[in-house]
This record gives C-alpha cells, structure tokens and sequence, in this order.
C-alpha cells in the first residue's frame, strides 16, 4: 500500500537542498508518494491552519500555535548558533517622515515567521508591525518605508547591495543569552497520521538529507531553480549556516532548544499557555 501526502516546503535553499532527492525523483521511498509544493514561508505556516497540508516545513512560532495537532519530526530542522534573522536599517539619509502620533514602523516576514516571534520577544516596546512577503523588505527599507525591517532567508548576506545597515543579529542575541542552538522552523507532521507514518517521513527526509550531501551539484539544481538569489556562494552560505548537525536529528539538544523557546514564548505572553514543541517519539 502506498501512502499519498501532501508536503510543502520553502523556496529558500536549505529546505531545496534536503529536499532535492524527493523533488527531483531521484529518492524513492516504498510505501511513500508526495505531492510537493513549494510556497513562501509564511503561506506555509498559514496553509498548516487551513489543514492544506499532511507534512510541511513550518516556522517554529507557528509550529507552537499548531502543538496540538502537529509533531515535530526529528529531521529537517534549522537550527544554529548565532545565526537568525537579522534587523536592517534604510541606507543613510533615506528616513521615513511619520506623523508625530505615528510609531516606528517594522517590517516582518509574517505574523507567524520565528522571526516576528523574536523580534517581539527582544523587543517589547510599542511598534507598528507590518507583514511583507520576505523578499519585500530589502527594497522596500532601501526606500525609506520603514525604520526598521527584519529580513529572513538569503537577505541576510545580501543586504548590503541594497545599501542597508546591519543594526542587530536576533540570532546572536540569542546565543549572548543561552548556549543552546536557535530554533527557526523545521518539518511538521499532522498528528492524525500516526507514529509509523510519521517515523516513515522522517526516515524519506534523512535519505532526502543523504543524497544531497553526496551529490551536491545536483542539490544546487533545485536550490537555483527556486532562490531568490541566484549567485552560487550565498546558495552554500546558506546551506552551510541552516544545514547543520540538528537537521538530521535534533537529538537532545536540539529538543531542548525548543523547550526554550516554547517556555521563553510562553512567558512572554505571545502563545497560549501550554503551547509546547513536540518531537516526534
């Protein structure tokens, strides 16, 4: 018997490069079909609330609103050391003129990216937050549309060609606090498929996982097709910062990361009470 899923997944280049095996074929899992889709980020997280998905890549803020009907599972997780999102400036002298009632306006890569959930965790004063498709923010901060921007994906080695300024690494504020990795997004299950199911996506992602480690000209097939930059030494960056050791297993440090951030969100106020990220058993 096979199983059909529907799986979706990120355009940015580490979740292409672990996937590669399964989009382009040539990994095969017996008992496993998907059906992929490649979405923003953002239209994953808000595609897993609307039920559209069996299995996808989800960011970790979304993932704990989601605690009671999705299981992380134990690979395709990006997580890091001193690595995050990062906070842009507009070039100097390009200022935003705002109302003397207006707040400072920032911009985010969606409600319930990981990195609207850090920002607002490190910064709790009042802001006027607006959602903008990540690959918005550069040029939309390089037009002086807003004090700050919080900028995901690619962006983060880009960002000075649009002549932004680096104002702070969420990512090395949080390693300035613990010691433990970041957690930014990693692969969901819906509950409703059962332990055996679930070991059995996990095991098609490691195999994914493998195959791309050892044919690494081919992973850069499907990371070009679908990044938003193209040239091929961010495209490794990239993998090299995402790709780590948490994202074959996350083991118990990487569990215990996002015990973190599940309780840190919690006593922030910014998810319901009991809102936990669970690994797959």
């Amino acid at each position: 018997m096979t199983h059909r899923l529907k799986l979706g997944i990120s355009t940015c280049p580490n979740d292409t490069f672990l996937f590669h095996g399964l989009l382009s074929g040539e990994v095969e899992v017996e008992g496993l079909a998907f059906d992929i889709e490649l979405l923003d980020v953002e239209a994953l997280n808000e595609a897993l609330f609307q039920g559209a998905f069996d299995v996808a890549k989800a960011s970790f803020h979304a993932a704990l609103a989601l605690s009671t009907t999705t299981v992380v599972l134990r690979t395709g997780s990006a997580l890091g050391h001193g690595v995050g999102p990062v906070v842009l400036a507009p070039p100097p002298g390009v200022e935003r003129v705002r109302g003397p009632r207006e707040r400072p306006r920032v911009l985010t890569p969606g409600r319930w990216t990981t990195a609207s959930l850090l920002w607002r965790l490190f910064h709790p004063e009042p802001v006027e937050l607006e959602e903008r498709v990540f690959s918005d923010i550069l040029p939309a901060l390089a037009r002086g549309e807003a004090e700050r921007g919080v900028c995901i994906h690619e962006g983060r080695f880009t960002y000075a060609e649009h002549g932004l300024r680096l104002v702070e690494d969420l990512g090395e504020r949080w390693a300035h606090e613990t010691p433990l990795p970041l957690p930014l997004g990693g692969i969901l299950a819906r509950r409703t498929l059962g332990p055996d199911l679930a070991a059995a996506v996990d095991e098609a992602l490691a195999r994914s996982l493998a195959y791309a480690r050892a044919h690494p000209e081919r992973a850069l097939e499907s990371m070009r097709r679908h990044a938003q930059e193209h040239d091929e030494r961010v495209l490794w960056k990239h993998v090299e910062l995402y790709v780590t050791e948490w994202t074959r297993a996350l083991g118990p440090t990487g569990t215990a990361a996002l015990d973190l951030l599940s309780e840190r969100a919690i006593a922030a106020g910014l998810v319901t009470d009991g809102a936990r990220l669970e690994v797959r058993p």
